[in-house]
């Protein structure tokens, strides 16, 4: 078993409501449970502790530099007024962030233009902050998420008018 199926199981014990995952097999043995005052997972010995963070917004270690960066999905809303407006969907699970750090600016407000490549938000992902860019160019009409709140895979964050 390799350091990316654990961090695989990890994140599954965490976002479920599973408390304790065990695995056996003939050359390792892992056990992933919640605690209160984490997420631990062993393999045989010794036991390692992946602390929860503290509620609220964090600090962005490594969020202003060298953080992955995705594209964020783009779907025309249905049912619409105007065909001109997409929503912006989560490519991950994760925590919503509008701004870098913070103390910081938001990234963008209702009302901005955006371009492709323009920054939209950070979505923190198992301690990996990922920047999200837009796709396409167009007038931010609203932003559906509320900053330090969890979004899902697909989840509509923006509200875009193309132009």
């Amino acid at each position: 078993m390799d350091i990316g199926e654990i961090r695989r199981l990890v994140k599954l014990v965490e976002s479920s409501q599973i408390d304790e995952l065990e695995i056996h097999d003939q050359n390792f043995q892992i056990r992933v449970s919640k605690s209160r005052s984490g997420v631990t997972a062993s393999a045989g010995y010794p036991v390692y502790t992946l602390p929860y963070p503290p509620p609220g917004p964090q600090p962005f270690p490594g969020a202003a530099s060298g953080a992955p960066v995705h594209e964020a999905k783009v779907e025309p809303l249905p049912g619409a007024h105007s065909e001109n407006i997409v929503e912006i969907c989560s490519p991950m699970v994760g925590t919503f962030y509008r701004a870098p750090a913070p103390d910081a600016s938001p990234y963008i407000q209702a009302g901005d233009d955006i371009q492709p490549g323009k920054i939209l938000c950070i979505i923190e992902a198992m301690k990996l902050m990922n920047e999200i860019e837009a796709e396409i160019s167009g007038k931010l009409i609203k932003i559906l998420v509320e900053n330090a709140h969890p979004v899902e895979f697909n989840q509509p964050l923006f509200l875009v008018e193309k132009s």
